[in-house]
């Protein structure tokens, strides 16, 4: 087996690779004998058919598997002495097109190979750790707004009339063809309107209603109503409204509290300026890692394996052309080129990629199981009701697998060189970290 370089420029290979007749046909006997003995045929007993016989019979299936073998093999000990580690597969094909048994096999090889990564000293790396205390001020905001959302409602005036927002309380009698159908009916129901919690069309009906009014509202069941006699149908329902509510924030006390799960008024505030400081503590290591990333990049310099700065711009390219067009669900559109804006980016997203995946192998750094667990079920719970199915989806798709642990790496590799760096905390305020956070979306 010879193995011939036809191409080296910058990080580019090419390789001619042969296969002897020879070889292959050893290949061949190799494989045959290795299975004569399982191997049943008629007039013979089992392990005795001859090898003469057997090469008739099945030869060319196994020549087909000997020579992949073969040429699979001789990959793999070119990549084991070289120490290439390709960017991306390699393209293999065969150059004689014509061969016919007995002719040695030539296949060429090119690939783009990963470059060597420059050290980097870690210890040299200057941060700035951004603090924000959750002060009392940010602690009423948020309690204000938990009182919004555990609002109450105070009736209104006789004669107010319902606006969107409002809640009625109203019977109702639901009938279709003049026939009242089952669950179609209750009593004392009380009805935000806006919420849409009824069919498509109901609340609406109900708006500028007032407190004795009696509406006869008509609406149509959506055609994958779960109730399939009732789907698609027109509906009339004759309500009564017997009450008509404005919204109000919930009183701030010991009985708000309680409802948000806090023994009293005091153990939620704690609560709440924990988790806006756990917040606030997420956003300032947003802004430290890409001050990390931005230090980096200044840091160091090697050469890109061109085939991935492309596959990157395009998917960049793809990406922010899918953010100016969010009506285009689907990938039915024209051909959208990369800019020399998105390569400069796809550069500079390849080059850290590349920088940190290398740091993380020298650090061993490694996704655990319960790590990938714990980030499968986090996004399970996007799919009410079908976490299981999500779940086991993840698990039989190593792309989707992939995909998620990349993210986890790349944050377990900054934590590592966070380790290494010299940071200093600053303490500013919320509104400075957010000014701070909102840089990071303007670059």
């Amino acid at each position: 087996m010879q193995v011939n370089e036809t191409l080296n420029e910058g990080l580019k290979r090419g390789y001619t690779i042969t296969v002897t007749a020879d070889e292959l046909d050893a290949k061949v006997n190799e494989k045959l004998a290795e299975a004569q003995p399982e191997v049943e045929m008629k007039g013979f007993r089992k392990g005795k058919v001859p090898m003469a016989l057997l090469k008739k019979q099945f030869g060319q299936k196994v020549m087909g598997e000997a020579m992949q073998e073969s040429i699979d093999g001789a990959m793999n000990e070119h990549f084991e002495k070289s120490g290439d580690r390709p960017a991306m597969q390699p393209e293999v094909k065969m150059t004689n097109e014509d061969w016919k048994e007995g002719d040695d096999v030539e296949v060429s090889m090119s690939y783009e190979k990963l470059p060597e990564i420059p050290e980097v000293d870690l210890s040299q790396i200057e941060l700035e750790k951004l603090v924000v205390k959750a002060d009392d001020a940010a602690v009423e905001e948020a309690l204000a707004n938990l009182a919004e959302t555990a609002q109450d409602f105070k009736a209104r005036d006789a004669d107010a009339e319902a606006q969107d927002g409002d809640q009625v309380v109203i019977d109702f009698k639901g009938s279709v063809d003049g026939e009242e159908f089952e669950g179609g009916a209750a009593e004392d129901y009380p009805l935000v309107l806006g919420s849409n919690s009824f069919i498509p069309g109901f609340e609406e009906q109900l708006v500028g209603a007032k407190a004795g009014d009696e509406k006869s509202v008509v609406v149509n069941f959506p055609e994958e109503y779960q109730a399939e006699h009732l789907a698609g149908k027109e509906a009339t329902f004759a309500c009564t409204v017997k009450e008509v509510k404005e919204p109000v924030a919930a009183e701030v006390n010991d009985e708000m509290a309680k409802k948000f799960g806090a023994e009293d008024l005091d153990a939620l505030k704690g609560q709440i300026a924990e988790r806006l400081e756990a917040e606030y503590a997420g956003a300032s290591r947003a802004v430290m890692k890409r001050n990390l990333l931005d230090a980096l990049d200044k840091q160091v310099s090697f050469d890109l394996p061109p085939s991935l700065v492309d596959a990157e711009a395009k998917q960049i390219a793809h990406q922010l052309w899918h953010e100016e067009n969010p009506d285009v669900q689907g990938h039915d559109h024209p051909e959208i080129e990369a800019t020399d804006e998105h390569k400069t980016l796809a550069e500079r997203r390849v080059r850290l990629g590349l920088l940190l995946a290398e740091l993380g192998q020298k650090a061993d750094v490694q996704v655990t199981d319960a790590e990938m667990t714990q980030a499968i079920m986090n996004q399970a719970r996007q799919y009410p009701g079908q976490e299981r199915q999500f779940f086991e989806f993840v698990q039989q798709n190593q792309q989707m697998q992939q995909q998620m642990r990349a993210p986890i790496f790349e944050d377990k590799v900054v934590d590592h060189v966070v380790e290494q760096a010299k940071v200093t905390e600053k303490e500013i305020s919320k509104d400075e970290l957010q000014k701070a956070v909102e840089e990071l979306d303007d670059e």
